[in-house]
Parts: C-alpha cells; sequence; structure tokens
C-alpha cells in the first residue's frame, strides 16, 4: 500500500480554510464535553494546516467571520469535484450566510457552479466522495429534497450517487461523522452503518465502539489524516500501509467537528 500512496499523483492541490472565530464556542453543538478553549482551537487549526501543506496542498485562507462562529467549518459550504462545484445550504439557519464567501472564492477556480436550491438543505460534512461515486447522507442537516437536487446535478456530470439515511443512527451528526472513503474500494465505517448495503462491494475498516470519532478521517494524496487518541484505529491504519498524520481534535470535537470539517480540499 506505501508503495502505491507514494506513487499516486496528488489528486488535490489546494484547500480552502478558515481560523475559527474568538466567539467559536458559540457556535452550534450536540456534544457535552465542555466549552473549548480558544487558545487551544487556533493551536490545534495551526497544525491541521501544517498537516495540508505537508500533503502538497497550497492554502486559501479565508478570514476569520464571528457574525458565523460555526464558519471554521468550511466543508459544510461547498461539494468540489474535479468537473466542478455545488455551494450547499445548510440545515442549520444560522449557517447559511457562510456560503458566500465561499462562494467569492471558488468562482476563481470552476467555471460550473451549481447551488442547491430551497426547500432543499444540505450540508458537505453528509457528502463523501469514492472516486467517481458519492454516498449522500439524509440527515438532521440534508433533507431529502437536497439530496435529490445533489444527485441530480452529479449525474448530469457523470458521477454515481447513493443516498444514506443516518436520520435514526445515533452517535453521528453528519454521515462523514461514521465514514471515510481512503481509496482502493476501502472504507473507514462505524459498527452502525458497516452492514448498509450501499458498502457492500467495499473493504470495510470498522472501528472499534470507543474508537468511532475518528472515522472522520481523511485521505489527502499520500497521507490520511486521522485524529489523536485512537490506538486501535491507529493501528489498524497503520497495518494497511498508510502513512498518517495524527492530530489533536479535542476543541472540534466539542463542537461537532472532525477533521475533515475543516477544509474543502479540491
Amino acid at each position: 500500500m506505501s508503495d502505491i500512496l507514494n506513487n499516486r499523483k496528488p489528486a488535490f492541490t489546494r484547500a480552502i480554510v478558515r481560523k475559527p472565530a474568538p466567539n467559536f464556542a458559540e457556535g452550534l453543538t450536540t456534544q457535552n464535553l465542555g466549552t473549548p478553549s480558544y487558545d487551544k482551537a487556533l493551536e490545534q487549526h495551526e497544525a491541521y494546516c501544517a498537516a495540508l501543506r505537508q500533503c502538497g496542498l497550497e492554502l486559501i485562507e479565508l478570514p476569520t467571520d464571528a457574525a458565523y462562529p460555526d464558519s471554521t467549518f468550511v466543508e459544510d459550504t461547498a461539494i468540489l469535484t474535479p468537473n466542478c462545484a455545488i455551494l450547499t445550504r445548510p440545515g442549520a439557519p444560522s449557517r447559511q450566510g457562510e456560503v458566500d464567501s465561499v462562494r467569492d472564492v471558488l468562482i476563481h477556480y470552476y467555471s460550473r457552479l451549481y447551488a442547491i436550491q430551497p426547500p432543499g438543505t444540505l450540508d458537505g460534512g453528509d457528502i463523501c466522495e469514492a472516486g467517481r461515486h458519492f454516498f449522500i447522507g439524509i440527515s438532521q442537516r440534508t433533507n431529502e429534497a437536497g439530496a435529490l437536487q445533489l444527485a441530480e446535478i452529479l449525474a448530469g456530470e457523470g458521477y454515481t450517487s447513493e443516498l444514506i439515511d443516518i436520520r435514526h443512527t445515533p452517535g453521528i451528526l453528519h454521515l462523514k461523522s461514521g465514514i471515510a472513503y481512503l481509496g482502493e474500494k476501502r472504507v473507514a465505517v462505524i459498527q452502525a452503518l458497516a452492514d448498509h448495503p450501499a458498502f457492500r462491494e467495499y473493504e470495510l475498516l470498522r472501528l472499534p465502539p470507543d474508537e468511532e470519532y475518528a472515522a472522520n478521517c481523511v485521505r489527502v494524496n499520500e497521507y490520511v489524516l486521522m485524529a489523536a487518541g485512537y490506538p486501535h484505529f491507529q493501528k489498524m491504519l497503520d497495518e494497511a500501509g498508510y502513512q498518517l498524520i495524527v492530530l489533536e481534535m479535542s476543541e472540534y470535537q466539542k463542537m461537532d467537528g472532525g477533521l475533515s470539517c475543516l477544509s474543502l480540499r479540491f
């Protein structure tokens, strides 16, 4: 596996990121893990950005925006493919204004931009790209209308997709809270989703029940970024041959955030 990763042409060259604003702790969360430390969140974000640079990415850094305490989670604002960009319509009304500044960046890189329209809602955290196929989560933030709009857009661009309803899956806010595509037809997945028919043709890395937060790992070119503190899953990835970058994510976990949430990679 490591030889394959080392010789693979980079799939991503850029990433959009945004540091958390000073009122980061005022954002939305379903967790009960305490109030995040802003200073520690900044340190963790800096380390995350350094990891993306290590993966070979040029960073496009948006200014902090205290009008939107959740705006560091830029992934929720767009779906990026090699062919086109799709602007989302976040399911939390307080977050819908975050899309505007991301649109202003993407118009310089994409000739085709689509947008999810009312009554559809869609968060980027519910969308998992697996090569030319997309898993689309229906959740408390992404409704069926938004999911179907995205599926239609993707089909028009030559991609396939499959809907996965996670509204009754405990413990996860978004689909990518519970799965990650690692390339080569391999998916990291929590136990509650492991038997879903959408993954029947994939090799599954099943996370231990007490390490399920680590499911939100990210394949970026020849590396996999994963959250620190999950030794069993780390060993699993290591034995599978992945080059790992292990990052502290404690302050973002308190706000329902994971590694994929903090960037838009393209």
